[in-house]
């Protein structure tokens, strides 16, 4: 089995990992996924090096889930995000999640082999879930403490955020944790603005079921500002031809400086 750890430090595709990743890794075929948020019916650039993330991961002879968020969708992921943003609707989130799982099926293999890419969608398991149930569940094992001290939310106190983004941390948390027991995810990778949520996972893991999970973050893609690109914000460069044409595509990546061209062609 190649080994995952190495593969991304060459590539320079490693932001941070948790102590321990390699040994699990290297033990035995390891179950791991990503989270996509739909809020649009495509995928964008910004989304590319998770969607590496997890081809490479397969490709090391590992198991890669996608979870497309079709109940976090309807909150909303306050990471490395200035303001609010809007909620959508039921209808508008199925059919962006339609849309994005057509773009995943070109990159991961979803048909052969035990590491065969699997699709879950996060509305499953809330769509049921009362908020006295999850607030008994859940939220009793993370304390208000350890919510406060995540960049996510301190970044958001002096302007104010509402209490749905403030639990969004508590939401993704659950679904880390509902993979580990039901689909045997051990490990959760994604940008390195997710790393606060992510370890909210291994954390809720580590207190309910007593087990160990691990986190892997990557580097992100970046507007020429520095901000992160995002579905909900302006001046993205779509996956979908239709959003952006191959052409204003090519001359994305032809502009880059030359230093991030060197890194973009090794991830």
């Amino acid at each position: 089995m190649k080994n995952f750890i190495e593969e991304l430090k060459w590539r320079g595709m490693i932001h941070d990992v948790m102590p321990g990743t390699d040994e699990q890794l290297q033990k035995e075929m390891t179950n791991g996924y990503i989270g996509f948020d739909p809020t649009a019916d495509s995928l964008h650039i910004g989304n590319l090096v998770p969607v590496m993330l997890l081809m490479h991961f397969q490709r090391c002879g590992h198991k890669p889930f996608v979870l497309v968020g079709g109940a976090t969708g309807m909150v909303g992921d306050p990471s490395g995000k200035s303001e609010e943003r809007n909620l959508l609707s039921a209808d508008v989130l199925n059919h962006n999640l339609e849309g994005q799982k057509n773009q995943l099926m070109k990159f991961l293999d979803f048909k052969t082999g035990d590491n065969k890419a699997e699709l879950v969608n996060n509305y499953d398991w809330f769509k049921d879930f009362t908020f006295l149930d999850f607030i008994r569940d859940v939220g009793k094992h993370i304390t208000i403490n350890y919510m406060l001290a995540k960049d996510s939310v301190k970044n958001r106190l002096e302007k104010g955020m509402s209490f749905t983004e403030f639990t969004y941390q508590l939401v993704q948390g659950y679904d880390f944790y509902w993979l580990y027991k039901n689909k045997k995810c051990k490990l959760q990778l994604g940008g390195s603005d997710q790393w606060g949520n992510i370890v909210t996972g291994t954390e809720l893991i580590r207190r309910k079921a007593r087990g160990e999970a691990f986190a892997l973050t990557c580097p992100l893609i970046t507007k020429a500002d520095g901000s992160k690109f995002g579905k909900s914000e302006g001046g993205n460069v779509w996956l979908d031809p239709k959003r952006t044409s191959p052409y204003k595509f090519y001359q994305y990546w032809l502009n880059v400086s030359d230093e991030d061209a060197m890194n973009f062609i090794k991830f």
